[in-house]
């Protein structure tokens, strides 16, 4: 395929051998071979080199689709061997994202610098396609109920859900603040069928009337980030999605008894077919997570 492909561009033996890296008699050859196979003159000779014949017209576009099939197969194998080697493909949710990759991934880098991270946000749903698409080699989530055929759980950080407030709120700075006392601010609500959501409505279930809420419901984290900072309202939310403002200093976390803890975070792995780069980084995180406590 290269040699009529050259062959027809370039018009001359001499120039195709030189193109390709073949001989003149190889280049020859090949031609030769072709035309016997299919039976059919493909390249008549002038003066100057050659022509292609009408039929090989008709032929070249064939010939360009069949080469260029061949190129895409073979970047589609390298790829899957280089992806097993040196990338890593991981869909994370907001809070496993926050509370497990924040930080750590960077450390993994100056670790193993020829390994490339693909990260990609998912929540739920979501997390479960990418499975089934084959588009993940290992996830970052909260515990499921059950995790999909074929892959395991593991364990790393454990989590609660917390109340938290801007610094400059009125109850930022009392040591112990109670339930009871509460009811009557204002929230940034979850979104129904959160789990925030469910345990803050069981909580105030004995409430008069429902609770305070800003007008906006969101679980995106930069709305809710930006509201915390800006705005005299409480957001209960899972620590480790709201912990990079806490590090920061930017939001105060309430001691509110009793604590409402939730399922820990970690790792989805594939029970067979984990890649190196895939069981490099899962081995880098349970370490931190070991060492960190």
């Amino acid at each position: 395929m290269q040699v009529l492909l050259k062959l027809a561009e370039v018009g001359t033996v001499q120039g195709t051998a030189e193109a390709i890296g073949m001989s003149q008699p190889s280049v020859t050859q090949a031609l030769a071979y072709v035309e016997r196979l299919i039976g059919v003159k493909l390249f008549e000779r002038h003066a100057k080199g050659v022509r292609p014949t009408p039929a090989c017209s008709d032929l070249l576009p064939a010939a360009r689709h069949i080469l260029l099939g061949v190129a895409d197969c073979a970047e589609a194998i390298t790829a899957r061997h280089s992806r097993g080697q040196t990338i890593v493909r991981v869909v994370a949710s907001v809070s496993a994202m926050h509370g497990l990759l924040v930080g750590t991934l960077s450390e993994f880098g100056r670790r193993h610098p020829t390994v490339q991270v693909h990260l990609t946000e998912a929540e739920g749903d979501d997390q479960l396609l990418a499975i089934a698409r084959g588009e993940a080699d290992l996830v970052a989530c909260r515990r499921p109920p059950q995790a999909p055929e074929g892959w395991d759980f593991m364990p790393l950080l454990d989590d609660r859900l917390t109340v938290v407030c801007r610094r400059s709120h009125p109850l930022a700075t009392i040591k112990r603040v109670t339930w009871q006392r509460l009811k009557s601010q204002t929230w940034l609500l979850s979104p129904s069928g959160t789990a925030a959501r469910a345990r803050l409505d069981s909580l105030f279930d004995d409430a008069q009337g429902e609770l305070k809420a800003s007008s906006i419901i969101t679980r995106t984290p930069t709305m809710l980030w930006w509201m915390l900072r800006h705005e005299n309202a409480l957001a209960f939310l899972p620590r480790n999605f709201v912990k990079p403002l806490i590090d920061a200093n930017e939001v105060v976390e309430l001691d509110v008894r009793p604590a409402s803890p939730m399922e820990s975070l970690g790792l989805l792995l594939p029970d067979r077919g984990r890649t190196q780069a895939a069981m490099q980084l899962s081995r880098h995180l349970q370490e931190h997570f070991k060492a960190s406590g």
